[in-house]
């Protein structure tokens, strides 16, 4: 096994309207049946408009809410709100963003971003000839642990789940449990390429085109990828647990 990862440099500011299609082909000419294209999320939001002033990012996390999960005051500004937002996806500040967009803007998250990577690849495939999966990437934080990670946000043409359950470990025991968020993993392996502050927003993973599905198949997005009700077991957080479960205990 073996798996080649790029990113190409000199990439320019996107602005709104920027035809992602073509970028991906323009600075990714040797594309290949099988490669998996990673997009970071920013591009996506200021192509599609989605910017605000920064003096609507306390109204941009609320609008973008869907659930409150935990809640905390900082003395050095507005509380931070871990929510879930209108993706299903739990984040800090519903994934609203002032990184690497100009002074005085934020960005939201794509209003669909499983449908942007639909439109990725049939460009991709229109301009290029060539089948590709398609994954939108966003950082997120990650409870018990330090650091940021990236995590898939929107795919399209591509296995976002490899189920392992039913197949056999080197022991041979029956695996139950096992099933792998490659999507995931890709767009970290791509991070590492694209680097936090080189400018370098797309990148390809080489190696894995048996997880690349077939033309006219674009796959159940990574909306699959969100835990929400009943499987979801850390739904809150820890003081707004303790608050419901003293909300439900009988008056003495």
């Amino acid at each position: 096994m073996e798996l080649r990862v790029w990113a190409p440099d000199t990439i320019g500011e996107i602005t709104h309207g920027t035809d992602l299609g073509e970028l991906i082909v323009t600075h990714l000419p040797d594309l290949a049946d099988g490669d998996i294209v990673c997009v970071t999320s920013k591009i996506v939001s200021k192509a599609e408009g989605q910017i605000l002033t920064a003096t609507d990012r306390e109204d941009a996390i609320t609008s973008e809410t869907v659930r409150l999960v935990a809640k905390r005051t900082r003395p050095d500004g507005p509380p931070l709100r871990i929510v879930e937002n209108h993706l299903g996806l739990v984040m800090a500040a519903a994934g609203v963003d002032a990184s690497n967009t100009a002074d005085g803007t934020i960005l939201l998250l794509p209003r669909d971003p499983d449908a942007s990577a639909v439109r990725m690849r049939a460009a991709v495939r229109k301009r290029c000839g060539v089948n590709v999966g398609v994954v939108i990437s966003d950082t997120a934080g990650r409870p018990w642990r330090a650091g940021l990670t990236e995590i898939a946000i929107g795919c399209a043409g591509l296995t976002p789940l490899e189920d392992f359950r039913g197949a056999s470990d080197t022991a041979g025991r029956e695996l139950s449990v096992s099933v792998t968020a490659v999507a995931d993993e890709l767009v970290n392996a791509a991070e590492l390429a694209k680097g936090k502050l080189g400018g370098r927003p797309l990148a390809v993973v080489r190696g894995r085109g048996d997880l690349v599905l077939p033309i006219g198949d674009d796959g159940a997005g990574a909306r699959s990828l969100v835990r929400l009700g009943e499987s979801d077991l850390f739904s809150m957080g820890t003081a707004e647990a303790i608050e419901y479960g003293r909300s439900l205990a009988s008056p003495r």
